[in-house]
């Protein structure tokens, strides 16, 4: 068949010819050795996670058991190399975990924000020093890593961050704010965006980054955000009043910050566009299950010749999608993966929020069924920040359209 392909002497189906869309065993980027590992990824989040995930919700933050387990489980750091300390998987296996956190509709775990955007960046431009600190507690789930770039008054424009570190002797003295910072809450360490070179040609050669822990002296937690989705997700405000860093806190060399975040956000929106497309997988499957139990007129309402219509344009959207968004994959575990396709990943599979709404309205109408209502209007309301964290499907815009017009 045109729709299996040779992986490891075994052929394996597409998820268009498969059973569901979440089955094990399919699709072509995978091998045998990845299925074992979702075998176990999806064990640890259906009885780790979704059945304490409503009470997170209500506290605004998950447990910290919870980081620790999924440390024991090897769930963190697993693309990061074992001679930093972590894992040592492909970038393939990272996908497993953000996929199968979404194919139980549980957002509030910051575990792909935590292994593959930030430790990133320590294991990539970190020091010895500061690798050998950080990275094995991170992957042990001991200590909780997040990044701070958004501004009350800058989102899209990083170049407009107001932060700013000044030279004292070898020190630095930080002060400035951020706002929605995921993991904020919960922290032990997080990656801070300053300037520190305010006379520089342009804003992006005066940018550093700075390796903040909990703790020091100035470093002020606010509040915990209250939004309308993500909330068992820790998003905070950070504030930095006088906080002296010494030399070994600067991650990188100094105005070089700039360049490191242009380099490292492709995979950050990648993650984003799956995580998001793992959604409407997840919620398909939602859907499929209750158009075939519930009754109406005497029948299922899965005989119903618009809702056949319906999740068949649905289906026919996903498969699509998934076979570029697997492309996208493989394209960054070959480290073949540029900034614009990552941009049109990320601007792409946000645009599921479409397919979300079609599937929204299906059954969370419902009023008889108030679980399946609970669990779409969910998603629902997660995916609602799908098209502006990571940066906005405006600026993906600009970067695909900047690389079509560039000479």
């Amino acid at each position: 068949s045109p729709l299996q392909t040779e992986q490891h002497g075994t052929k394996r189906l597409e998820p268009s010819s498969a059973k569901t869309l979440t089955d094990i065993g399919t699709r072509r980027i995978f091998s045998s050795e990845h299925d074992i590992f979702r075998e176990s990824a999806r064990k640890f989040f259906q009885e780790e996670v979704l059945p304490f995930h409503a009470e997170w919700e209500k506290d605004g933050q998950v447990s910290r058991e919870l980081w620790a387990k999924a440390g024991q489980q090897g769930l963190l750091g697993v693309a990061i190399a074992e001679k930093h300390g972590g894992i040592g998987a492909d970038i393939l296996s990272s996908a497993i975990v953000w996929e199968e956190q979404m194919y139980v509709n549980c957002t509030g775990p910051g575990f792909s924000l935590h292994s593959d955007i930030v430790m990133p960046y320590i294991a990539n431009y970190g020091s010895e020093e500061q690798i050998k600190h950080f990275i094995p507690q991170m992957v042990a789930g001991k200590c909780i890593g997040a990044i701070a770039m958004t501004e009350p008054g800058a989102g899209s424009d990083l170049q407009g961050i107001r932060t700013y570190a000044k030279k004292d002797g070898s020190d630095w003295i930080l002060n400035g704010s951020k706002v929605f910072i995921t993991n904020g809450w919960m922290s032990d360490v997080v990656i801070v965006v300053a300037v520190t070179d305010r006379e520089a040609r342009s804003p992006a050669h005066g940018i550093s980054l700075f390796l903040v822990e909990n703790g020091t002296k100035g470093f002020i937690k606010g509040r915990k955000l209250n939004k309308i989705g993500l909330k068992a997700q820790d998003t905070a405000e950070l504030f930095f009043e006088d906080v002296r860093l010494p030399a070994s806190a600067l991650l990188g060399k100094e105005n070089k910050g700039f360049y490191y975040l242009m380099a490292e956000l492709p995979q950050e929106r990648l993650l984003i566009a799956d995580m998001a497309l793992a959604g409407c997988e997840f919620m398909f499957e939602e859907t499929r299950n209750y158009v075939k139990q519930r009754k109406a007129f005497g029948k299922t309402i899965a005989h119903l010749q618009t809702v056949q219509h319906k999740l068949a344009e649905i289906k026919t959207q996903i498969c699509v999608a998934r076979a570029f968004m697997d492309n996208c994959l493989q394209l960054h575990a070959d480290k073949r993966l540029d900034s614009a396709t990552a941009s049109m990943a990320k601007y792409w599979y946000v645009l599921a929020d479409l397919w979300k709404c079609y599937l929204h309205d299906l059954s969370s109408h419902d009023v008889l069924s108030k679980n399946q209502s609970y669990l779409e209007n969910q998603a629902f309301v997660d995916a609602r920040v799908q098209p502006i964290y990571g940066g906005t499907n405006e600026i993906m815009k600009e970067l695909i359209a900047r690389d079509i017009v560039s000479d």
